[in-house]
């Protein structure tokens, strides 16, 4: 969702595929846990936790998943690159529009503190829109 907030200067052309390589990690390893779980109900029931055929099988589960998470460990970094890049576009924005917003923050401070530019409290009026120029 980010990434495709982020201006396009913002980006780098990588992180698509990065993302494609993780999220098809992350349904492999959905894929390869169904399976575990599967594979686990059909063991006798002799084979739990710590019998050497349960060891096994869950080893092998192991051994398929390592692919899917040397993705991850290779290519996870990617979630942080594009969250940094979100971060900066978001201050630059904020940097851009912040003088707009301290003009309205200092006439709201004015008002506060009993400076009013008419009695009815109107924010005050630049010199020129009075007719007088300083």
């Amino acid at each position: 969702m980010q990434l495709e907030n982020l201006p396009a200067d913002a980006a780098q052309n990588r992180w698509g595929h990065q993302l494609g390589i993780l999220h098809a990690a992350l349904d492999r390893l959905d894929t390869l846990h169904q399976e575990w779980m599967g594979r686990r109900e059909r063991l006798p029931a002799g084979d739990r936790p710590g019998t050497p055929a349960f060891e096994d099988a869950l080893a092998e589960h192991h051994a398929t998943c390592w692919r899917c998470l040397e993705d991850w460990a290779r290519h996870g970094h990617v979630l942080r690159d594009i969250n940094s890049a979100a971060r900066r576009a978001s201050s630059l924005l904020a940097r851009l529009q912040r003088p707009r917003q301290l003009t309205q923050l200092d006439h709201l401070g004015e008002q506060a503190s009993g400076r009013r530019g008419s009695e009815s409290g109107a924010l005050r009026r630049p010199a020129s829109e009075h007719g007088r120029t300083r």
